[in-house]
């Protein structure tokens, strides 16, 4: 059984709780959020307690820690947790500043400790099922990816203010699809964007559009296209076109209904928000952490890959600030 100490009980943080439950492997021991003046009785619904830092860190019993507080909290918690010896799942992104983020990645390497970063769309069932296709030769050699990303309503301009931005924040998933999914690294970028929903986002330095095309060091291209509102749900999906024909990964919905009326043919709209849509991936992504260290398999999305993903929105925010193409050179280790 291994023993976890659980930080953030925000929203992503009781999924992650939940979520632990429902796996044989691991019990969580503490939840640790000075934030939450309801931390104690939330502890004590999971059997578990509430603690600070040096009581999770200082106690032997704990073998993994799951961090899902806000940003800014991620890399002091990670710097401690790989002096510690424990294994880590930490959510994106590492820091907000590259040069931070990579030091954690050299920590995480030195002291020799597992560390996973919530990538979850790579568990996601039929992202995952596209991958597995695409590697096994069936659309031949892949040749463009283009990327469908966007939220069903933008978010507070409180939010936007410490968020990092849309590059940082929203479409570093996105970055990880294409490092992922075409097994690629970027060689060059071009990213642009307007405010066309909050004009607000503008004093903030944001946009709450974007394109982006990518270009990779085998000459496979990228497209991304994203934007804080879709009025007819949570869309995310993609299509890799391919030498011998193309591959497709939609949305998901409620249910697959169809309806065939004399009006009309209708389905469910898409999922409403990130929760729901990757609430499968969210499980899975859990379950692979924890048969990783039962068994000593490496994890499939590591603090370098979380590097590599977050250098190409540095990439990004780079090229729409400057208007200009940006050569991409990666340094996080390998």
């Amino acid at each position: 059984m291994i023993k976890v100490a659980l930080f953030g009980i925000g929203r992503i943080g009781r999924i992650h709780a939940n979520n632990i439950t429902q796996h044989t492997l691991a019990q969580i021991k503490y939840f640790v959020d000075p934030h939450s003046p309801d931390i104690a009785e939330f502890a004590k619904s999971f059997d578990a307690t509430a603690a600070d830092t040096d009581t999770v860190l200082g106690d032997p019993e704990i073998q993994a820690i799951v961090i899902c507080s806000s940003t800014d909290t991620h890399a002091d918690l990670l710097l401690r947790s790989s002096q510690a010896g424990k294994a880590i799942f930490c959510e994106k992104p590492i820091d907000l500043d590259i040069q931070r983020a990579r030091r954690c990645e050299q920590a995480v390497r030195d002291a020799g400790v597992t560390c996973m970063v919530g990538f979850q769309r790579r568990f996601d069932p039929t992202f995952e099922s596209l991958k597995k296709r695409l590697d096994a030769g069936e659309i031949g050699i892949p040749e463009m990816l283009t990327i469908t990303s966007r939220d069903l309503s933008p978010p507070p301009l409180s939010y936007v203010n410490c968020s990092g931005g849309i590059f940082r924040d929203m479409l570093i998933h996105d970055f990880d699809i294409f490092r992922w999914i075409m097994g690629a690294e970027a060689e060059t970028l071009y990213a642009t964007g307007s405010c066309l929903i909050v004009p607000e986002y503008q004093t903030a330095g944001d946009m709450d559009s974007a394109v982006v095309t990518i270009r990779s060091q085998t000459g496979i291209l990228c497209q991304i296209n994203a934007s804080r509102r879709a009025e007819y749900g949570y869309d995310q999906r993609f299509e890799v076109l391919g030498s011998k024909g193309m591959l497709q990964a939609g949305n998901h919905r409620p249910t697959e209904v169809i309806a065939a009326t004399a009006q009309g043919i209708s389905t469910d709209c898409t999922e409403p928000f990130f929760l729901e849509r990757y609430r499968i991936a969210y499980t899975m992504e859990l379950k692979h952490f924890f048969n990783a260290l039962t068994t000593g398999a490496p994890v499939r999305t590591t603090i370098t890959d979380a590097i590599k993903a977050q250098e190409l929105s540095e990439a990004a925010v780079h090229s729409w600030k400057e208007g200009c193409v940006v050569k991409i050179k990666s340094s996080s280790t390998t």
